[in-house]
């Protein structure tokens, strides 16, 4: 019987393969020409008003004043007003149609309205455990404000007596969690950014399609920019095939909507309520060192056991639940926990949503910065700040904090390299230290700080993770693990560079004109 699912599984993968003459005598592909047709179409009616306005100079100028001061009055980000006055000053009549358009929430308010509703209806699912915020009161007033302040966001309790494994690299991860999805019985809820054919989704989805058979509810959810190189369009049916339940969020369709802006960025995999990952690690090949992209590829995860998973399992049916009318929270939410243990420390699973205004990923790091004394040490693939973060870092350092980051040796991507060093001398001269990754690519999104707490997720130090994905993370206070957290982070600073004001004033001037000028429309990124 397991042959026969291994082979199924194989099947799919191998009809599953991609390539340009399929991507372009597609559905897809078809996709791609209607929405190229309609941003030709946008951008000649933005031109077709940008020919008439213009000639009335007075007219233009106190329209252009006049949206000036309406952005320097708005509530965006400082950051945000910058690059909208340029492309307004630039661009006038374009610039404010562009500007009206992205701020219309035309083709999510749907998504915002229902989100909103669901939040709003599960925020009471899963009580904070009686007694566990007064403990924590007690051991640390500021860890239990910022806890207080998760709260008022969503469903996110603080636990305590829930294990927690840390992982240093995927291919850690990957091990254990083939090894925890062997014992599913209920159910396996997966949500992934990316899922990509290979040795580590192979591996992963013999084990599901075979549970699947077996009974247990299996759901995978993955975001829809994942059909733009990477799944066929047809995936989920592909797996439904198999008996996996499957979803992708905000897939392509062929017509121009904001909606495309917001990604579901969350890596989480929940397994019975009880068991739940999350970290930086993605499913596929690179994120285990199987295949090499950037170097060696340098990821975090968690995982933890115990009634902190809930939230996790909550989080997954939020995203699950947009197209839902059926609620199912208190079926998945009724399977016994594990059998209570003793652990040490706190632990708030929590997710951040781009449709609200509580900027909950950026505000935490924040916060960790502020109440910070002896150190703050962070790895990010990605170093694309606001102002406000920018201070948060450099006033930690001028405080004397030990504030290091970690960033790729090796990048993925040109712009935000360039992007990433356009704060590095500012950074530096504020006592910031920053190291770059010799080996290759750091994917990891983790904040540890004072021995005492830290931050395990998905969140990257950039607008796009910071402002417009969907995110999730675990907050961790006085946890066993923590000392491990922190002993990685001193054992990969072994293979790091240290960027000093020389190298930073001496960056290759492409580099550096390239962070400029990308540098002014950053949160438009």
């Amino acid at each position: 019987m397991q042959a026969d699912y291994k082979s199924k599984g194989l099947n799919l993968l191998k009809k599953g393969q991609k390539g340009v003459v399929h991507a372009v005598f597609s559905r897809f592909g078809l996709m791609l020409v209607l929405l190229a047709f309609q941003f030709l179409m946008l951008f000649s009616v933005f031109r077709w008003f940008e020919e008439f306005l213009p000639h009335i100079w007075g007219g233009t100028a106190l329209f252009t004043v006049a949206m000036v001061i309406y952005l320097l009055n708005s509530r965006l980000n400082p950051t945000a007003k910058i690059t909208w006055l340029i492309v307004i000053m630039l661009v006038p009549v374009f610039g404010v149609l562009l500007f009206a358009y992205t701020q219309s929430d035309i083709g999510h308010r749907a998504l915002k309205a229902r989100m909103h509703q669901i939040i709003a209806a599960t925020k009471e699912s899963v009580p904070q455990p009686e007694g566990v915020m007064e403990k924590l009161s007690k051991e640390n007033r500021g860890a239990a404000s910022l806890a207080r302040y998760i709260r008022r966001s969503g469903c996110h309790p603080v636990y305590e007596n829930t294990s927690v494994t840390y992982f240093p690299l995927g291919e850690k991860k990957f091990e254990e969690m083939l090894r925890q999805l062997e014992t599913a019985e209920h159910f396996i809820f997966m949500e992934y950014f990316i899922v990509d054919e290979g040795l580590m989704w192979g591996r992963i989805l013999e084990i599901l399609a075979r549970k699947a058979a077996a009974g247990v509810d299996v759901r995978v959810m993955y975001d829809g920019s994942c059909e733009f190189a990477l799944l066929p369009r047809d995936y989920p049916k592909r797996l439904r095939a198999l008996g996996i339940k499957c979803k992708t969020f905000a897939p392509v369709t062929p017509f121009v909507s904001t909606h495309y802006n917001y990604r579901d960025h969350r890596k989480i995999l929940v397994i019975d309520g009880h068991t739940a990952f999350n970290g930086g690690v993605n499913l596929a090949d690179e994120y285990i060192n199987e295949k090499m992209k950037f170097g060696h590829w340098k990821d975090t995860a968690v995982m933890l056991r115990g009634e902190a998973a809930k939230s996790f399992t909550v989080m997954f049916l939020q995203m699950w639940g947009i197209l839902e009318e059926k609620e199912e929270f208190g079926h998945f939410l009724s399977f016994p926990p594990l059998p209570a243990k003793e652990e040490n420390g706190y632990v708030i699973p929590y997710g951040d949503c781009p449709l609200d205004e509580d900027r909950l990923g950026e505000r935490v790091y924040m916060d960790i910065l502020n109440r910070a004394q002896e150190y703050v040490h962070i790895m990010t693939p990605y170093l694309i700040l606001d102002g406000e973060m920018e201070t948060a870092l450099k006033f930690a350092a001028e405080r004397g904090v030990d504030v290091k980051v970690m960033l790729p040796g090796i990048p993925d991507k040109a712009v935000p390299y360039a992007l990433a060093k356009t704060h590095y001398a500012s950074l530096i001269e504020s006592g910031v230290k920053i190291y770059e990754y010799t080996p290759g690519f750091v994917h990891a999104k983790v904040f540890v700080s004072d021995s005492r707490e830290a931050v395990v997720g998905t969140i990257n130090l950039d607008y796009r993770s910071l402002y417009h994905h969907f995110e999730c993370a675990t907050y961790l206070y006085g946890v066993d693990c923590i000392e491990e957290i922190e002993a990685d982070y001193q054992d990969s600073l072994g293979s790091c560079r240290l960027v000093t004001m020389a190298m930073a004033r001496k960056e290759r001037w492409k580099v550096k004109l390239a962070g400029r000028l990308a540098k002014a429309v950053a949160p438009l990124l």
